[in-house]
């Protein structure tokens, strides 16, 4: 049995990380919940004389979906999760951190073309506005290269880690 008060505390990148992870996982909580409006909107709109209907629901839900599917991949790939695949016998703890690492370095060219790309999309975007609700357009183009970064800064700490097994410096 471990001691809580003998185990390493973690550095500053790491509780950056975390506070990080916990406000994202809050954001992805909070815009599904936002998103549930909209829609219900939609939906009595469509099918009760209650309410007129509405037209900026559909881009407003639309808008609100993007970036609930993006923070829940910056999400995915904090836990490792979303682009993780178990297809490997088991391996041996350094011979499974290569596997990781090997596969993280194709998230890090993902992350890579989100980032690049995305600066690029919002770039296109920044003086345009949507047809229905007239948000800017760049608000909903910049979610791209924020989760290529938020993949980047997440990978960064996965690859640190996976180094140090393969170099034998973890148990």
């Amino acid at each position: 049995m471990t001691d809580a008060s003998h185990q390493p505390r973690p550095g500053p990148w790491r509780r950056f990380t975390a506070v990080y992870s916990a406000f994202l996982t809050a954001t992805l909580a909070l815009s599904v919940a936002l998103l549930v409006i909209p829609v219900s909107l939609q939906i009595f709109s469509r099918y009760t004389a209650l309410i007129p209907s509405y037209i900026w629901t559909e881009e407003m839900a639309r808008f609100l979906f993007i970036w609930t599917i993006m923070v829940g991949a910056m999400i995915g790939v904090r836990e490792a999760t979303h682009f993780e695949v178990d297809v490997w016998p088991r391996m041996g703890r350094r011979a499974e951190a290569v596997a990781r690492f090997l596969g993280r370095l194709g998230v890090l060219g993902a992350a890579v073309v989100f980032v690049t790309a995305g600066i690029q999309f919002t770039e296109f975007a920044w003086n345009r506005t949507s047809e229905l609700a007239e948000l800017p357009l760049w608000l909903i183009h910049v979610a791209w290269p924020i989760t290529g970064v938020t993949w980047m800064v997440f990978l960064g700490e996965q690859v640190w880690d996976d180094l140090a097994t393969i170099a034998g410096s973890r148990a």
